[in-house]
């Protein structure tokens, strides 16, 4: 199954905080912005599947943010309105946005219209989904035979070495945090994983590096997690 990230970009905390809870329990990456111009920020620097637009907020509202991505993207954008808001959400639908739900709304409908706009984001849209095959600079992950193979070589994992590294390679450039890691992978809450996870990734390390205590593919970044290099 492929891996979605969704952007939820609203002012107030508690809204982006919910909505997250909701796109987390399916399955969903969730990154949040509190204005438009951090957004954009988010947008040009990581792989997003579909933002969830609030129209009014400070610095640059859903309008200009919504004309801003659509210059460049044709992600799905679902704007959050409030009732009084129409004039604005009938700008953004003319903008580019694809729908609209009003404020208080119900989270599990929006939940629904985001798993919606991604079926047909992926049926209709532009995207290519994940690559069956990825390749890093020697390091090949083959998604249909489930192998790794390094410089030519065949990486013999375990099931859980493997699932890490399909998380990291599918995602490369982007780094997982330890939990994050750890309940992708493992598929249950984290708790004190940190050496569970540490001891795996040596064990990767040893078998897809050249120089293990020097890795080329599989970085730390200190205070963070992981990633895998592009």
């Amino acid at each position: 199954m492929d891996v979605f990230f969704v952007l939820v970009v609203d002012d107030e905390k508690e809204i982006r905080d919910v909505i997250g809870i909701y796109l987390k329990n399916e399955g969903i990456t969730v990154l949040k912005a509190k204005d438009g111009i951090e957004a954009l920020e988010i947008i040009n620097e990581h792989q997003i599947h579909l933002i969830i637009l609030d129209i009014m907020m400070p610095k640059m509202d859903g309008i200009s943010t919504t004309y801003k991505i659509r210059e460049q993207k044709n992600i799905p954008i679902i704007i959050l309105s409030a009732k009084s808001e129409d004039t604005d959400k009938i700008l953004g639908l003319h903008m580019g946005a694809d729908d609209y739900v009003t404020k208080p709304f119900n989270p599990m409908e929006l939940v629904a219209r985001v798993k919606s706009q991604l079926r047909r984001y992926v049926t209709l849209g532009t995207y290519e989904g994940i690559k069956k095959m990825i390749d890093l600079n020697g390091l090949t992950l083959d998604k249909t035979a489930k192998e790794v193979t390094a410089h030519g070589d065949p990486v013999k994992l375990t099931p859980i070495e493997y699932k890490i590294v399909e998380l990291l390679m599918t995602n490369a450039g982007r780094v997982f945090s330890i939990n994050e890691i750890y309940e992708r992978v493992w598929k249950e809450p984290c708790y004190n994983a940190e050496n569970t996870v540490a001891v795996h990734i040596r064990k990767i390390r040893e078998k897809i590096e050249i120089d293990p205590k020097n890795p080329r593919y599989l970085k730390v970044v200190w205070g963070i997690g992981y990633k895998m290099e592009k």
